[in-house]
């Protein structure tokens, strides 16, 4: 089980701690929906250091980048970042990442905890051009502090104009004392804020001042309900090496633009039309609908299946995301989850489910 540089930290505020992508992480410190309504209504802030980190530089940096993601990453202007998916030779998605353009050349690639090794792996055998590849993933931390109290709390921390910095945007500069520190507008909870990149070595002072400044410590099991509520896609529940970035609703960061890996296979997709598509659906009577739970039709006809569920701690009433037949897929059509022996009727919702 690997720590985080921020681990001690954790256990001596009382977090509740649970392995997750083979870290040992805080779930929760006070209590997953108090959590959760200070990153809706205040500020707080999450150790998410367990994500990997790949510096990709060189001539050839962009051509790599543009052969193993499915957005268009030469749209990227220095301080921009986007979001992507490394599609497979199947259909499936390898992974989900934002990708930053630090420098002409120089991009910073941020992918999932539980995929560090094999984005690597896949990322390193697609590299016929020789772009340079440094795995930063062990050396730095990350911090997310999300909520809309953030820009307040913690604009004395900086000289930059926090405020100035839009969404999928970032600066390089000082902030709680250190230099060099990535500030980016991004996050993965819809209520505003920023994610500060760092070295090991520098993250404790920053959490300290952080919290200092009125940043609540939140837990992992509330960054799920949060994003849950945004619609936001989890890998490894919503997408996954079998799920197709057209199937998860991702057809927005899938730009037919360029060549990528498998891009003959999904533009085939988009023009033709798939068997099934990931929907949004609220629940209409009392139940949490959970991960893996059937998605039947009004004659107990399985059509699908639960991938991410929840009661919502913003609205009070059960939410999730699921794949279903695309007859099911309209706003407004009727399904039902089997909950044990029930079947909860329930109705697709458009994203996202929490409106702010």
């Amino acid at each position: 089980m690997k720590n985080t540089a921020l681990t001690a930290t954790h256990q001596a505020l009382g977090a509740k701690m649970v392995p997750f992508a083979g870290y040992n992480m805080p779930v929760q410190y006070e209590g997953v929906n108090i959590e959760h309504e200070t990153v809706r209504n205040a500020v707080g802030v999450f150790d998410v250091s367990h994500m990997g980190e790949f510096l990709i530089e060189g001539p050839n940096a962009l051509a790599l980048i543009q052969k193993v993601s499915s957005n268009d990453a030469s749209k990227l202007t220095i301080g921009k970042a986007q979001y992507s998916c490394l599609p497979n030779e199947d259909g499936g998605i390898v992974d989900d990442l934002i990708i930053y353009k630090i420098k002409e050349d120089t991009y910073l690639l941020v992918v999932n905890a539980s995929n560090i090794e094999k984005d690597w792996n896949w990322i390193s055998s697609k590299n016929d051009v020789g772009a340079d590849m440094r795995n930063l993933s062990d050396e730095y931390s990350l911090l997310a502090i999300q909520g809309p109290k953030a820009v307040e709390a913690m604009q004395a921390l900086t000289s930059h104009d926090l405020a100035a910095i839009k969404f999928y945007s970032f600066e390089v500069g000082d902030f709680a004392g250190i230099e060099n520190v990535i500030i980016s507008a991004t996050g993965y909870t819809g209520s505003g804020g920023f994610e500060i990149y760092c070295k090991n070595s520098e993250v404790q002072q920053i959490w300290h001042k952080v919290t200092e400044a009125g940043a609540k410590p939140i837990g992992l099991a509330a960054r799920d309900t949060l994003r849950l509520e945004m619609g936001y896609c989890l890998y490894g529940n919503d997408i996954d090496d079998t799920t197709s970035p057209i199937e998860a609703g991702l057809g927005w960061v899938t730009k037919f633009t360029k060549a990528f890996t498998n891009s003959e296979a999904l533009l085939a997709q988009k023009t033709e039309g798939v068997t099934k598509k990931l929907i949004g659906f609220k629940l209409d009577e009392r139940g949490i609908p959970r991960q893996g739970y059937d998605i039947v039709d009004a004659d107990g006809n399985k059509i699908g299946n639960v991938t991410s569920g929840t009661m919502s701690p913003s609205l009070g009433y059960g939410i999730g995301l699921g794949y279903v037949n695309t007859d099911f897929t309209s706003v407004g059509s009727k399904i039902n989850i089997q909950i044990r022996k029930n079947a909860v009727p329930a109705t697709v919702v458009k994203l996202p489910f929490y409106k702010g």
